[in-house]
Order: C-alpha cells, then sequence, then structure tokens
C-alpha cells in the first residue's frame, strides 16, 4: 500500500474496508469471538496463532486504532489501556520488575510522578529523579547496574519544559536500556520520538488524540528497534511459563515488547480500553492533525499577547523566542509544539485564582488539550500531592496557570483574558 503522509494516515490508516464492509471503522462491542473447533482456539492461548478470542487482549475496532496509531508515530505496533497511567504502569512495568531501578525526569506530569514516586516504589522498583535539562554527564552519573529504562515527556506537562531526546536517548543506549518517552503534549504530529532514538512512546489518548474530552484513554507503541537480547531483559529472553515456556524475542522479533505487554500484563492487569472508546478516539485522530494546527497557532498568538501584557509576570511556551527551550523546540517540533501556555500573573497566587475566576470563554476544569479553551491551577489540583521541594523540581510554581488554549476564534480568546485582566488586582 502507498506511503501516505501523517495528515493522510490520521484518517485512512488501521481500518480498510472490504468490498461492501463499512466505510467507517464500527464499534465491534463484543467480549468473545467464536471458532468452529477448541484446537483453533487452543492455538490462540499458545500464542501460536493470531485472532481475537477476548476482548481484554484483543478486539478488532481495538486493533484498527492501534495499527493507525503505530503508523502515526513510526512503530511495530500500539496497544491501547484503559487510561494514560495504566499506560505509562505498563510501558515500565513491562521490562522493569521489583528490585529494578527507573532513571526518570522530574518534570513530568503530576499522576505520573505519584504513580512512580509512591505506587511502583511500593511494588518494589526504585526512581532516580533529575531535571529534563540536565546536563549529560549528570544524566549518566544516574544510572546503575540494576537501571533498566528511562522515562521523560517530550514536552512536560504542566512546566512545558522541551527534552532533549537525543541526548537521552544516547545516554539510556550507552547503558543498554531503552528510552520511554510521554509524547502526549506534541503528538506524531508534532513530534515523532522515534526518529530521534527513543524506543517506547506513550500518550494519554484523552488528550489531544481524543481531542473531545470524551473518553479516557492511553497507549503504548512500540518501534522495534531496541536490541532486547543485551542481558538486561529475560523477561523477553527468557521461557515464559505462562505461555508454555515461549520467548518473545524468538518468536516475535521486533514486536517482542509489545507483544509482551499484551498477552503478560494485559492479561492479567485487564487495563484494556472499551471498543465504545476506541471508537470515539479514532473519530479525534482523524481530524488530529488539523486541529494541532489551529492549537499552535492559537497558542501562539496568546502567549505573545501575555508576553507583551505588564500584569503578567512570566511567559513560558517553547515557540515564544524568548523561550530558554526555543531551539530544543526548533529541532524536535518544527512545526510546533502545542496548545497549552504556562504563566504566571504579577500578584501571585492569589491574582491567579483571581483571573481564572473572571475567565468566561476559558472554563476550569481538571482536564487539558481539548478543542475547547480551558484552565488550571496545578499547585492545588493535578500537582496538589507533591511537596514545595518536589514542585520546585517539576518546574510548578505557586502562581502558575495551565491555559490550554482551544480551536475557538483566536480573538475570542484573546478577547476573554483581557476582560478578566482587567478585574485582576495587581
Amino acid at each position: 500500500m502507498k506511503e501516505y503522509r501523517i495528515d493522510t494516515n490520521c484518517i485512512h490508516a488501521g481500518y480498510h474496508p472490504k468490498n461492501g464492509e463499512p466505510r467507517v471503522l464500527p464499534i465491534v462491542q463484543s467480549t468473545t469471538y467464536t471458532y468452529d473447533t477448541a484446537e483453533a482456539m487452543g492455538k490462540l492461548f499458545d500464542l501460536e496463532d493470531s485472532g481475537f478470542f477476548y476482548t481484554r487482549l484483543g478486539n478488532p475496532t481495538l486493533d484498527a486504532v492501534e495499527q493507525k496509531i503505530a503508523a502515526l508515530e513510526g512503530g511495530v505496533g500500539a496497544m491501547l489501556t484503559s487510561s494514560g497511567q495504566a499506560a505509562s504502569l505498563i510501558s515500565v512495568w513491562n521490562i522493569c520488575r521489583a528490585g529494578g531501578h527507573v532513571v526518570c525526569s522530574s518534570a513530568i506530569y503530576g499522576g505520573t510522578f505519584n504513580l512512580f514516586f509512591k505506587t511502583m516504589r511500593e511494588m518494589g522498583v526504585e526512581f532516580t529523579f533529575l531535571a529534563p535539562n540536565a546536563a549529560e554527564e549528570e544524566l549518566n552519573a544516574a544510572f546503575r547496574e540494576n537501571t533498566r529504562c528511562v522515562f521523560a515527556e517530550t514536552l512536560s506537562n504542566p512546566s512545558l519544559v522541551v527534552t532533549d531526546i537525543e541526548m537521552f536517548a544516547r545516554a539510556a543506549h550507552a547503558h543498554g536500556v531503552p528510552l520511554i518517552v510521554d509524547n502526549t503534549f506534541p503528538t506524531p504530529v508534532n513530534c515523532r520520538p522515534f526518529e530521534f532514538g527513543a524506543d517506547i512512546v506513550t500518550h494519554s489518548t484523552t488528550k489531544y488524540m481524543d481531542g473531545h474530552a470524551v473518553q479516557v484513554g492511553g497507549v503504548i507503541v512500540d518501534s522495534g528497534n531496541f536490541p532486547w537480547e543485551n542481558g538486561k531483559f529475560p523477561e523477553l529472553t527468557e521461557p515464559d511459563e505462562s505461555y508454555h515456556g515461549v520467548v518473545y524475542t524468538k518468536q516475535f522479533g521486533r514486536a517482542a515488547y509489545i507483544t509482551k505487554a499484551r498477552t503478560h500484563l494485559m492479561r492479567d492487569l485487564g487495563a484494556q480500553a472499551s471498543p465504545q472508546n476506541a471508537f470515539l478516539l479514532n473519530l479525534g485522530l482523524e481530524t488530529l492533525a488539523l486541529r494541532m494546527q489551529r492549537h499552535c497557532s492559537n497558542a501562539l498568538a496568546v502567549a505573545k499577547f501575555l508576553e507583551a501584557d505588564p500584569r503578567i509576570a512570566w511567559v513560558d511556551y517553547p515557540d515564544l523566542e524568548s523561550s530558554p527551550y526555543h531551539a530544543l523546540a526548533e529541532k524536535y517540533m518544527p512545526h510546533g509544539t502545542c496548545g497549552v501556555i504556562s504563566f504566571g500573573v504579577k500578584g501571585g497566587r492569589q491574582a491567579a485564582s483571581q483571573l481564572m475566576e473572571h475567565l468566561e470563554l476559558a472554563s476550569i476544569v481538571t482536564h487539558v488539550a481539548d478543542l475547547r479553551t480551558c484552565v488550571l491551577h496545578p499547585a492545588s489540583t493535578t500537582h496538589r500531592q507533591l511537596t514545595d521541594e518536589q514542585l520546585a523540581e517539576a518546574g510548578v510554581t505557586p502562581d502558575m496557570i495551565r491555559f490550554s488554549v482551544g480551536i475557538e476564534n483566536p480573538e475570542d480568546i484573546l478577547d476573554d483574558l483581557k476582560q478578566a485582566l482587567e478585574k485582576v488586582s495587581v
């Protein structure tokens, strides 16, 4: 089949109806699938054949959307999950069992930080957090003998730090481990981390991929490029007795990692996406390229307005030339970053609260990155479980406002900010 460009693949990849079949991806709302013989189904359970037999492990609707996202990221396979949190958990747990260690950027989403710092530590995995703009020497010094992966966000939520993917990948590979990158904010439309050396990509599909705030979900994408047979990953290179001794790297080759994630962890954890949610996600993916263009152009207009307003204390947006991450943004995301801006109002936390309360078009919601403009105060919501020291490490200041610019008319968004700023005591 012809190799299409990414905006065409947003529409057409993953689902190819045959003669007389539905043009639009159908919802297969079934838990089970019938077979003519017990032998045929037994081969599925033994991983000797491919097919659908229980929706926890696979479903035609999910499969089509997984193929589409894998095509968008340039990977060999993908697996949808019930949430972005589930994707983060499984992406690490798949190759880092109890007793393992992970090097992780400190500038990550608060929920992911809690997952790693609290829950996965209780599961026996240790994490070393360091600044995403740490020097390469500092990054290399964080590795241990039991380090099994590196985790970072392409564009951090909400501090908007741009990770130097090539440097992180270089360090990870020098120590024989993969780099996992959460690519939620840029989406594959604006950044494809595999092209810069990342090995695994995750997303909260709840955000831009969906774009309409109608489903919660996540996805893991496998590049198929990491050499797992280097002695560090027995999970993939030694027999799995729960599947009669299958060795994932031998039987599934480049798709070993994503196959194990599905057949082992999804089997046992059951954090699968629903067919209905996959259908809704696909509708969002079809317009992803168009929406990201509008998000980015609107956000740049808003960021420039805020930067020029004397009532604003500071603005973080990598597409601004004044941003310390502008050069990295141009390298990794030359067509735009995302629609999220972080800024502070003179007057601190109280002024930030006043501004948010006076906004009319923008909604205060525990969400980000959909077509409606929304606003949040991270220090008191998504990151409120963090200590002051952890907030500082994550780049979250007490006065920070996370402003997610939607795809409304940009003049209406600016007018909303102007009228709200007039009512703030600074």
